[in-house]
Protein backbone atom coordinates (compact mmCIF):
# COMPACT_ATOMS: atom_id res chain seq x y z
CA UNK A 1 0.00 0.00 0.00
CA UNK A 2 1.42 3.37 -0.99
CA UNK A 3 1.44 5.92 1.83
CA UNK A 4 1.46 9.74 1.60
CA UNK A 5 5.08 10.02 2.75
CA UNK A 6 6.47 7.39 0.38
CA UNK A 7 8.85 8.84 -2.14
CA UNK A 8 12.21 10.46 -2.52
CA UNK A 9 12.85 14.11 -1.73
CA UNK A 10 15.55 16.29 -3.25
CA UNK A 11 16.68 17.93 0.00
CA UNK A 12 17.91 21.49 0.33
CA UNK A 13 21.47 20.19 0.91
CA UNK A 14 21.44 18.53 -2.52
CA UNK A 15 21.03 14.92 -1.33
CA UNK A 16 18.09 12.74 -2.29
CA UNK A 17 16.50 10.96 0.69
CA UNK A 18 13.57 8.63 1.29
CA UNK A 19 10.51 10.14 2.96
CA UNK A 20 8.71 13.16 1.53
CA UNK A 21 8.01 14.41 5.09
CA UNK A 22 11.12 12.93 6.69
CA UNK A 23 11.52 9.54 8.32
CA UNK A 24 11.81 7.92 11.74
CA UNK A 25 12.79 4.66 13.33
CA UNK A 26 12.74 2.99 16.72
CA UNK A 27 15.25 0.99 18.73
CA UNK A 28 13.27 -1.32 21.00
CA UNK A 29 14.88 -2.17 24.35
CA UNK A 30 14.10 -5.01 26.76
CA UNK A 31 15.75 -5.14 30.20
CA UNK A 32 17.33 -8.46 31.18
CA UNK A 33 19.09 -9.32 34.46
CA UNK A 34 22.45 -9.22 32.62
CA UNK A 35 21.69 -5.92 30.87
CA UNK A 36 19.58 -4.46 28.10
CA UNK A 37 19.05 -6.03 24.69
CA UNK A 38 17.97 -4.13 21.60
CA UNK A 39 16.09 -5.19 18.51
CA UNK A 40 17.93 -4.95 15.22
CA UNK A 41 16.40 -5.49 11.81
CA UNK A 42 18.42 -6.97 8.95
CA UNK A 43 17.49 -4.99 5.86
CA UNK A 44 16.62 -7.06 2.80
CA UNK A 45 18.35 -6.59 -0.54
CA UNK A 46 15.22 -4.71 -1.67
CA UNK A 47 15.94 -1.93 0.87
CA UNK A 48 18.57 0.81 0.82
CA UNK A 49 21.88 -0.62 2.08
CA UNK A 50 20.39 -4.12 1.99
CA UNK A 51 22.14 -6.75 4.07
CA UNK A 52 22.99 -4.30 6.85
CA UNK A 53 21.47 -4.08 10.33
CA UNK A 54 19.47 -1.12 11.59
CA UNK A 55 16.32 -0.23 13.48
CA UNK A 56 12.86 -0.60 11.99
CA UNK A 57 10.94 2.45 10.80
CA UNK A 58 10.24 4.39 7.65
CA UNK A 59 8.91 7.46 5.92
CA UNK A 60 6.56 9.76 7.80
CA UNK A 61 3.08 10.40 6.42
CA UNK A 62 1.58 13.88 6.08
CA UNK A 63 0.71 15.20 9.55
CA UNK A 64 2.22 12.21 11.36
CA UNK A 65 4.47 12.82 14.36
CA UNK A 66 7.92 11.22 14.23
CA UNK A 67 7.07 8.89 17.16
CA UNK A 68 3.79 7.76 15.59
CA UNK A 69 5.52 7.25 12.25
CA UNK A 70 8.39 5.31 13.80
CA UNK A 71 6.02 2.95 15.63
CA UNK A 72 3.76 2.51 12.58
CA UNK A 73 6.70 1.90 10.27
CA UNK A 74 8.26 -0.58 12.68
CA UNK A 75 5.01 -2.53 13.03
CA UNK A 76 4.80 -2.79 9.24
CA UNK A 77 8.32 -4.27 9.10
CA UNK A 78 8.62 -6.44 12.24
CA UNK A 79 5.04 -7.06 13.40
CA UNK A 80 2.76 -6.03 16.24
CA UNK A 81 4.52 -4.06 18.97
CA UNK A 82 3.85 -4.98 22.60
CA UNK A 83 2.79 -2.24 24.97
CA UNK A 84 5.34 0.56 25.10
CA UNK A 85 6.74 0.86 28.62
CA UNK A 86 8.54 4.17 28.11
CA UNK A 87 10.21 6.36 25.51
CA UNK A 88 13.76 6.57 26.86
CA UNK A 89 15.00 9.26 24.48
CA UNK A 90 15.66 10.08 20.85
CA UNK A 91 18.20 11.46 18.39
CA UNK A 92 17.64 13.60 15.31
CA UNK A 93 19.73 13.55 12.14
CA UNK A 94 18.79 16.80 10.39
CA UNK A 95 21.19 17.32 7.51
CA UNK A 96 18.98 19.87 5.76
CA UNK A 97 16.24 22.31 6.68
CA UNK A 98 13.56 20.28 4.89
CA UNK A 99 14.25 16.69 6.00
CA UNK A 100 15.13 14.85 9.25
CA UNK A 101 15.39 11.29 10.55
CA UNK A 102 14.39 10.82 14.20
CA UNK A 103 15.41 7.64 16.03
CA UNK A 104 13.52 6.82 19.22
CA UNK A 105 14.68 4.49 21.99
CA UNK A 106 11.60 2.72 23.35
CA UNK A 107 11.42 0.22 26.19
CA UNK A 108 9.03 -2.71 25.72
CA UNK A 109 8.24 -5.51 28.21
CA UNK A 110 9.37 -8.45 26.08
CA UNK A 111 11.11 -9.53 22.90
CA UNK A 112 9.01 -9.71 19.74
CA UNK A 113 9.38 -9.36 16.00
CA UNK A 114 9.81 -11.26 12.80
CA UNK A 115 10.26 -10.58 9.12
CA UNK A 116 6.73 -9.60 8.11
CA UNK A 117 7.38 -7.87 4.78
CA UNK A 118 9.87 -7.64 1.93
CA UNK A 119 12.02 -5.01 3.72
CA UNK A 120 13.16 -7.28 6.57
CA UNK A 121 15.27 -10.42 6.28
CA UNK A 122 15.70 -11.08 10.00
CA UNK A 123 15.24 -9.70 13.51
CA UNK A 124 17.75 -10.09 16.35
CA UNK A 125 17.88 -9.05 20.00
CA UNK A 126 21.47 -8.09 20.77
CA UNK A 127 23.43 -6.85 23.75
CA UNK A 128 24.88 -3.37 23.29
CA UNK A 129 28.32 -4.83 22.57
CA UNK A 130 26.91 -7.30 20.02
CA UNK A 131 25.39 -4.42 18.07
CA UNK A 132 28.86 -3.05 17.40
CA UNK A 133 29.95 -6.38 15.91
CA UNK A 134 27.32 -6.28 13.18
CA UNK A 135 27.53 -4.72 9.73
CA UNK A 136 25.39 -1.66 10.42
CA UNK A 137 23.50 0.63 8.04
CA UNK A 138 25.66 3.77 7.70
CA UNK A 139 23.04 6.11 9.18
CA UNK A 140 22.37 3.80 12.12
CA UNK A 141 26.10 3.35 12.72
CA UNK A 142 26.52 7.13 12.91
CA UNK A 143 23.66 7.43 15.43
CA UNK A 144 24.59 4.35 17.49
CA UNK A 145 27.00 6.03 19.98
CA UNK A 146 24.31 8.53 21.03
CA UNK A 147 21.59 5.84 21.05
CA UNK A 148 23.79 3.57 23.16
CA UNK A 149 24.39 6.41 25.64
CA UNK A 150 20.62 6.92 25.98
CA UNK A 151 20.14 3.20 26.66
CA UNK A 152 23.00 3.02 29.16
CA UNK A 153 21.76 6.07 31.10
CA UNK A 154 18.19 4.77 31.23
CA UNK A 155 19.04 1.20 32.22
CA UNK A 156 21.91 1.84 34.67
Amino acid sequence: MRRTGDGFLQCSDGHVRWGVYGAAGVVFVVRFPDGPRVMLQKRSQFAHEGGTWSCAGGALDAGETPLDGALRGASEEVGAIPEVVEVLGHTVFGPSDDWAYTTFVVEVPREFGASVNFETDAVAWDTLDEVEGRELHAGFAAAWPELRAIIERATA
